[in-house]
Formats: C-alpha cells, structure tokens, sequence
C-alpha cells in the first residue's frame, strides 16, 4: 500500500478521501443515473442508493454534476486500463490488435455503455468540457493504441508515418457500423461474437495490408 493509499493519521481516513467509500458512492450513482439519466436523477436517489448519508455524500461530491463527472472518468479510466493490459499481453502485433478490437467493440455496444453515452450526449450542452474529457482524456484508447504501434514501428515490424492517424484508422475500422447503430438505436442488440469476429479479422486484415512489412504483407 502506497502513502497515498493509506489513511493521512491515526488509521482513519480523513473526510472526503477513504477509497472505499467513493467507490460505494460511485457505485451507487452509477446505478441511478443508468436507470433515470442525468436529469430525473437526484442526490437523494444516490443517498439511497449508495447506502450513505447526505452529508458524507456531500463530503465527496459537491453537486449531481460533479458527482456525474467523477462516474463517468472512473468507467473511462477502468476500461482504457483494461485495454492497455489487452495489449501488453501481446508480443504478436496481429494477435494484439485483433483482441484490443473484440474488447473494445464489446465494451462500446454494451448496454450500459450505450446508456452512459446517451447520458453524456444528453448534457453535452451544459457540461462541454465533461464529453471531452469523455472521448479525449489524457489516456485514452488512442493515446494507448499510438504507444502499442510505437514499439513496432521501432523494432520494425510496421511501417507507419502518421502513428495518430493509423491508430484512429484502427479504432474506426474495428468499430465498424456497431457503434452507431447501437447508438442510435437501429440495433438493440450487440453484436454476435461472430459478426465481431468478422469485422475485426477484416480490420486486422486491411491494417496490416496498409503497415505491414512489404515482405510479411
């Protein structure tokens, strides 16, 4: 356990900074916000929900926008840090790519992520900087697919110019038409793990047709 993990004096926590109760607190708003949105929501709700009181609620949160925003960066931080695992698994860059792509269109059509993106869509006008933080936080799916990329075009694996732009490339060829559609609701279900599979071995495919090695294309 590091110093910053460890309660400040005394084997307690001081007020607003005990890990533990945070994420029962983010847990539990979690859970209301999926079920009525940002806006039905309540500080009650999360009260009652999160099993705490409303001062300790208050400790950690000052307002339902705070509150919200801190929900929604701890579900981005958790998936992009299970992505980057995902990829450090790997020293076979096809294999790595093709399961950073099946992790990451499961993660994108599933229903609670669908849920939380029309939730941040929905308040986009009066929280800007919260869907920005959404899609372009300092880590994010790019940023860690940029740095994967990195290692092979170093040890000559790959030949790419513009790594940004090939790692965007990816991210919308692996994404295909699942996203959207689920987005806006043409599909209410996610995707078969075999039409997944098909996209992604196609988005593989013509990657490394664009990057590979000429000899290994």
């Amino acid at each position: 356990m590091s110093v910053g993990d460890s309660p400040s004096s005394g084997g307690r926590w001081a007020a607003g900074e005990d890990p533990a109760k945070r994420k029962q607190i983010l847990d539990g708003a979690r859970r209301v916000f999926m079920k009525l949105g940002f806006d039905a929501a309540s500080m009650n709700d999360v009260t009652r929900e999160a099993g705490v009181s409303k001062g300790t609620l208050y400790v950690y949160f000052a307002n339902k926008e705070e509150l919200f925003a801190a929900m929604i960066e701890s579900e981005r931080a958790a998936f992009v840090a299970a992505m980057r695992t995902t990829l450090a698994e790997h020293e076979d860059i096809e294999t790595g790519l093709h399961d950073f792509g099946v992790g990451f269109v499961a993660h994108m059509t599933d229903e609670k992520i669908i849920t939380a993106m029309r939730t941040v869509l929905g308040v986009r006008d009066r929280m800007p900087a919260l869907c920005q933080r959404f899609f372009n936080g300092p880590e994010n799916l790019r940023t860690i697919l940029h740095d994967y990329l990195s290692r092979y075009v170093e040890a000559g694996k790959v030949e790419i110019d513009d790594i940004d732009l090939a790692a965007a490339q990816f991210l919308d060829l692996a994404s295909g038409s699942f996203f959207k559609f689920r987005l806006f609701g043409s599909m209410e279900q996610p995707p078969s793990r075999p039409d997944v599979e098909r996209v992604i071995n196609g988005a593989v495919r013509m990657f490394m047709a664009t990057y590979g090695i000429r000899g290994d294309r």
